[in-house]
């Protein structure tokens, strides 16, 4: 959703009060049915006092849906001939009660002479036509409540008291630091732009003078110790074996989700991203077993099937409306079934030897996780010091510690939908009572008890599983990628590399750049021949393939395997640099493919289907 304002405020169609060189423009889109608005409305007056002339304040109507008496108050203060008769209206309707009533519209009419107006009519008429204006300009600002407010043309999320919404227009280095952050992350390729400026660092460093320090850096070993018992990893491992286990915690929480609420909760939306991602994966993995020769090589056989989701769902972000929304549920689905597959082969043919002892461990941890989940504990912190105890078991127990991650994903709780009429009703309530001791002596704001029962709505609002994913996901996405990538892209482009590891390179070049389209192609086509799925009309075949190419974009989870897989540095060096490459020759091909494809719409407008 944009949190851009859509329009630039303009003098002649919008409600304005201060000058037009202001160098803070604050616009609200509000309504007159709207509680939160009045409240808001002090404020805003408070901040008009304290920054006079530097601020410029714009009125936007977006009246409350389905309220009938908040269009209508809308409709009526907009037949206000002149700005001071609108300001008085305005100031009217938000302060006369305390909430909106057919008297206050009467006044407001009174106020206006309308009845006294020969051209009342036509007024009126003017008047819903610039309050429908104003509606369709909020949908496209990203409007979905009110009050809703934006500083310079960005959408301001943090509270309405004047301390803070002073702080937000005089633009304090705490505010722009904060408003930097959530404009990036808001924009959909943040990910993928992040995670190539890591992969840029690491290989610059790498080829450069401080290569051998920047290598020795993450060789660096710390960890725990007590008495004679130590547990020591380096940098490197923690961040592979312990760091990356929360990536694989989101990816076992996204696949929790898809299976139950997600594209994937019902065969139909399922069987055709399910199908495409199994052939994106078995395809690879043959073309490259055909091509290496027999030997230590043939472990390598999972690198080629893994996609990478944030660069794919980047590239499709940045070409916007050219790809349909249908073609990105899609792709992102068959990401997920990708990462499925993924984890599958990383327990079953790229862990050490086993250790029985600890794996018994694991098997009771994964015990008290199931009966934490059974009997309706819904504090996540719980299942996280389970879930430490688990990776320390996985770990020991020969298997790679961040299928920790997934199985600990798999147990924290989803919860029914809430009632969220009762919620807010009882939240009302709360703040109700609360707000009638305001002008008490000795208080100075909400009760302890009073702030314990709002934590416990809040709290109820999400699914532990949910509000563990929305606070975990960024930090994976910003954090723990980057730093994988920064630790693990570098690699030493030399001809001694390259040299001796051509069938290597080119299995995995084929197998992604190749193999992920074509499987990806095939397994669809035959699952719809085979009536076991269908083909949304929302895109073609071609840009189905071209879906497949991006997918072809093993990044993240390739090197990950390959650095299972290839125990000799100049063997995981010289994949590192086809995993590159492939990413690179599919990005190239998928984006061209998308980008010269034809719309749907298009094609059967040419065709005349209907």
């Amino acid at each position: 959703m944009t949190n851009r304002l859509d329009r630039a405020v303009d003098s002649a169609r919008d409600h304005v009060l201060g000058p037009e060189r202001a160098e803070i423009t604050l616009v609200e889109y509000g309504s007159y049915d709207c509680p939160h608005c009045r409240a808001a409305n002090a404020r805003i007056s408070e901040v008009r006092e304290q920054l006079g002339e530097r601020v410029r304040y714009v009125f936007r109507h977006r009246p409350i849906t389905g309220s009938d008496i908040a269009r209508r108050a809308a409709d009526l203060v907009e037949t206000a001939e002149t700005p001071d008769e609108f300001w008085a209206a305005h100031v009217t309707l938000m302060t006369r009660s305390r909430t909106l009533t057919e008297d206050d519209l009467v006044a407001v009419r009174e106020e206006l002479r309308l009845d006294e107006l020969p051209d009342s009519a036509r007024r009126a008429d003017a008047a819903r036509e610039r309050v429908g204006a104003d509606i369709a300009s909020s949908h496209a600002s990203g409007v979905r409540f009110t009050p809703t407010f934006f500083i310079n043309g960005l959408r301001y999320d943090g509270p309405w008291d004047e301390a803070s919404f002073t702080d937000a227009m005089l633009g304090s280095l705490g505010f722009r630091v904060r408003s930097a952050a959530l404009n990036f992350a808001s924009w959909a390729p943040s990910t993928g732009v992040l995670l190539l400026l890591a992969t840029l660092v690491s290989v610059i460093l790498t080829n450069s003078a401080a290569g051998p320090a920047f290598a020795d850096f993450w060789q660096t070993s710390f960890g725990l110790s007590l008495g004679d018992a130590a547990f020591r990893l380096s940098l490197l491992h923690w961040v592979n074996d312990a760091l990356l286990t929360v990536f694989f915690l989101v990816v076992g929480l996204e696949i929790k989700r898809e299976f139950t609420v997600g594209h994937l909760a019902s065969r139909r939306s399922a069987a055709l991203p399910v199908a495409a991602a199994m052939g994106g994966m078995a395809v690879p993995a043959l073309i490259y077993v055909s091509v290496v020769p027999a030997g230590s090589w043939q472990i390598g056989w999972g690198v080629p099937m893994a996609t990478d989701t944030a660069f794919a769902v980047a590239l499709i972000a940045v070409m916007g409306a050219r790809v349909p929304v249908e073609l990105r549920i899609f792709l992102t689905a068959a990401a997920i079934v990708d990462d499925i597959g993924a984890i599958i082969v990383v327990a079953f043919f790229y862990s050490s030897k086993l250790a029985w002892l600890p794996l018994a461990g694991a098997l009771a941890a994964t015990g008290m996780l199931v009966l934490l989940n059974r009997s309706g504990v819904y504090r996540v912190t719980w299942y996280l010091i389970v879930g430490v105890v688990l990776w320390a078991c996985v770990h020991a127990g020969g298997l790679h510690a961040t299928l920790a991650g997934v199985l600990l994903a798999a147990f924290i709780p989803t919860r029914p939908p809430p009632d969220y009429r009762a919620l807010v009703a009882q939240a009302d309530a709360i703040l109700t009572a609360e707000a009638a001791h305001g002008g008490e002596q000795f208080r100075h704001g909400p009760s302890a008890p009073a702030l314990r029962e709002l934590d416990a709505i809040h709290d109820r609002l999400e699914s532990p599983a949910d509000r563990l994913l929305r606070n975990v996901a960024p930090r994976s996405s910003y954090l723990v990628l980057p730093v994988f990538a920064l630790a693990n892209a570098g690699v030493v482009i030399s001809a001694e590399v390259l040299g001796g590891h051509g069938r290597l390179m080119a299995a995995i070049v084929t197998g992604l750049a190749v193999g992920k389209p074509a499987g990806f192609l095939l397994a669809s086509w035959a699952a719809v021949k085979l009536k076991a799925a269908e083909k949304p009309a929302a895109y073609s075949w071609r840009q189905l393939g071209g879906a497949g190419a991006l997918a072809g974009i093993g990044f993240t989870m390739s090197l990950f395997i390959a650095g299972q897989a290839f125990a000799a540095p100049a063997d995981f060096a010289a994949a590192k640099i086809a995993v590159f490459a492939a990413s690179i020759v599919s990005a190239l091909i998928g984006v061209a493919v998308l980008w010269t494809a034809p719309s749907q719409g298009a094609v059967e407008r040419t065709t005349g289907v209907e």
